[in-house]
């Protein structure tokens, strides 16, 4: 497995990126397009707690992904204060994510704007995620197939990205976003077509945004406890419809599958994944 440094970047016009990044389908970390928004040293941790700190929001463990009737179901609900002072008490491995607290307090929209270095952002889909130092966003990909554009408010994390037609040697379930393969300790003995693998990672700082090409896959470790926006957008209406489309198979598909079928189901998506991989290797 091979990884490269993200591209950092300042002062990048409509015309670069699309050049540089957005056509050719390549990640980049913004140093400065948020440079303009209240949001960026508006949204601290006190902030947070002292306006929207009432708000209940739903957590999740690792148990999001493990097999069963509690399948992508929250571990527990909370006051958002206090998750947000779970937070910063140290390490924790619950995290609050794909949160659109905007529906709850419209008022922060004020504090950021859709950026213009390209066309087609989503303004009805900002989302918020939250998680404590040391906790871990399993390798995947966003199932609408959007550009999504992460600003980073508070802490660091680090990403690791692939690009799409890497999905075969990740080992990808059928049916899912998912992947199972140690980003960190690759086991290239079960899973001998990470060696064929390509990647870049980056470690954001707060202020900054990284963005994910659509179809990108990503891993996310936070090195603090942190949380980040994202924006999402796409330009393209034949993507859109395919992203609407893996939705609704996903969704359909692999949840009732699960209900069905339990860890059988995961089982069987392994075999696939693996028999893909193999093939690849010929």
């Amino acid at each position: 497995m091979d990884l490269q440094q993200v591209d950092r970047r300042s002062g990048l016009t409509k015309d670069s990126f699309k050049h540089e990044y957005l056509d050719p389908r390549c990640p980049v970390v913004f140093t400065d397009l948020m440079d303009t928004w209240p949001a960026k040293t508006k949204w601290s941790v006190e902030h947070l707690k002292s306006n929207f700190g009432h708000i209940k929001v739903p957590v999740y463990s690792e148990n999001y992904s493990k097999p069963g009737k509690n399948y992508m179901e929250p571990d527990k609900i909370l006051p958002f204060r206090e998750y947000l002072e779970m937070l910063e008490s140290g390490p924790t491995k619950y995290r609050l994510f794909l949160f659109n607290i905007f529906r709850h307090a419209p008022s922060m929209c004020k504090d950021f704007s859709l950026p213009t270095v390209m066309d087609g952002f989503y303004s009805e889909f900002p989302f918020m995620f939250f998680g404590g130092k040391g906790s871990s966003v399993a390798l995947h990909y966003d199932i609408d197939l959007a550009h999504v554009f992460l600003n980073q408010f508070h802490g660091r994390k680090r990403v690791v990205l692939f690009a799409p037609e890497e999905s075969r040697h990740l080992y990808h379930h059928p049916f899912t976003v998912a992947s199972y393969v140690d980003v960190n300790h690759p086991d290239y003995q079960a899973y001998p077509a990470l060696e064929k693998v390509h990647g870049y990672e980056t470690i954001l700082e707060p202020g900054e945004t990284l963005f994910m090409p659509a179809g990108y896959w990503h891993y996310i470790e936070y090195t603090d406890g942190g949380y980040s926006m994202s924006l999402r957008a796409n330009e393209s209406y034949t993507r859109r419809a395919i992203g609407l489309f893996n939705i609704a198979r996903h969704y359909v598909v692999d949840k009732g599958m699960n209900r069905l079928m339990g860890e059988n189901w995961r089982t069987m998506k392994a075999e696939i994944a693996r028999r893909r991989a193999e093939e690849e290797l010929v």
